[in-house]
């Protein structure tokens, strides 16, 4: 059985059983008059209505499609683009997450002869960590699970145990290079030849490294691959070592690419991700809209695998920034920031001016000892983006403070403040 026929048998599975077990799903049919018996195909989706993430956030209940007493582990999203989501999963999906993250590491060329020393929590109700450690385990690899942040105990790991991959927030490596630098570690003879990164891009849409990625490997030669994944999804896209897009994993997602208007786009043209989980027992979702806007390629990889393949995501629809008659991401404004030596951090904040247009202002960490950069940055924002934001210099230390509020995993890079 190929992978389209696959995913229609899937498909046909799936929708059964929202009919039978999922509140939200049989009042979805019955208020759209919809028969799923009509329903046959990725192409036949397209007669039911999104599911959106404010749908999650009022009926969470709804979703749930198994008896209180089957629901094993709980977690939340990591609310970087509003309200975190509350999810459930049963042991059948701990298996099926298990699943997704071997086959993940598989893509990758990770063999249970790796140790993978882990950077990222596994507790905090945090999907990504236990996925994780579920995948490894069911690979065979070891894993070390250090957690995040301290360089000097990762660092002392490193030595310690020998890991061949580790599993980080990119950026993060840049604090490692930094303490490595600062305490005479020869890290660039380290045992670590791989990461596996998660949570930022470290790819432009052509698939060359951005500007975070070009920084980690001037500095340390790594394999980065990266990765796009959601907690709503419980599925990953892992690049293999062609480093040409996330691979899909035909038989636990299908995706779908749509315009403004709910509409496919044409291959190679960007859109908003929508997906419908396949094989999930607790809370599956039909026809989700992500927010995130990507770029899915058809054409042969040569790893081998010729499975759809997402490219970096632009950015979130809702994010979308309309400054000075130029339209742009996040994501943008961010590359340029990577760029200039003298910036430490930054935080970006977008608000509706009193002419009812958005505002983008930029509180920005510089380097003490780089001196007045203003100008540089804003003659950088000018030729790069062709604007210029409102620009706030403060303290490293500060910024710091206002990325990461009451302890919060991830760094709140983007604040909307938009009516």
């Amino acid at each position: 059985m190929n992978s389209v026929e696959t995913q229609h048998k899937k498909l046909k599975e799936s929708l059964e059983y929202l009919s039978e077990h999922s509140a939200f799903y049989k009042r979805l049919f019955k208020t759209h008059n919809i028969s799923i018996s009509e329903i046959n195909t990725v192409k036949d989706l397209q007669k039911i209505p999104f599911t959106t993430k404010e749908d999650l956030q009022a009926y969470t209940n709804d979703f749930i499609c198994v008896p209180k007493n089957k629901l094993i582990d709980y977690v939340t999203t990591s609310g970087t683009s509003g309200k975190p989501l509350s999810l459930a999963l049963t042991n059948a999906d701990l298996d099926r997450l298990a699943l997704n993250e071997y086959n993940s590491f598989i893509t990758a060329g990770v063999t249970n002869n790796d140790i993978i020393q882990l950077m990222t929590t596994i507790d905090r109700r945090f999907m990504a960590g236990m996925a994780y450690f579920l995948g490894a385990r069911k690979l065979g690899a070891g894993i070390i699970r250090v957690g995040n942040g301290i360089p000097e105990l990762q660092w002392n790991t490193i030595d310690e145990i020998k890991p061949t991959v580790i599993i980080c927030v990119p950026s993060f490596i840049l604090k490692l290079v930094e303490y490595a630098e600062a305490n005479n570690i020869d890290f660039k003879n380290s045992s670590v030849k791989k990461v596996i990164c998660i949570g930022e891009s470290i790819r432009n849409s052509d698939f060359t490294l951005n500007a975070l990625g070009k920084k980690i490997t001037q500095k340390w030669n790594l394999a980065l691959h990266s990765t796009y994944a959601s907690s709503e999804m419980a599925t990953a896209f892992t690049e293999c070592h062609s480093f040409k897009g996330g691979h899909l994993q035909p038989e636990l997602i299908i995706t779908e690419i749509v315009d403004d208007n709910g509409l496919p786009v044409n291959n190679g043209e960007a859109g908003e991700l929508v997906i419908t989980t396949l094989g999930v027992e607790g809370m599956p979702l039909l026809r989700f809209k992500t927010g995130d806007i990507c770029i899915s390629y058809n054409e042969a990889c040569k790893c081998g695998n010729n499975s759809l393949r997402l490219g970096p995501v632009l950015g979130r629809k809702k994010q979308m920034i309309k400054y000075k008659g130029t339209s742009l991401y996040p994501n943008a404004l961010y590359d340029v920031l990577e760029n200039i030596e003298a910036v430490v951090n930054y935080q970006v904040e977008v608000n509706t001016n009193e002419l009812d247009t958005d505002d983008i202002i930029i509180n920005i960490g510089i380097n003490e000892k780089a001196g007045n950069k203003t100008l540089e940055i804003a003659d950088t924002f000018r030729a790069k983006l062709r604007v210029v934001p409102k620009l706030n210099f403060l303290t490293p230390e500060k910024v710091k403070q206002l990325l990461f509020p009451k302890d919060n995993r991830k760094p709140l890079l983007f604040i909307d403040k938009r009516n």
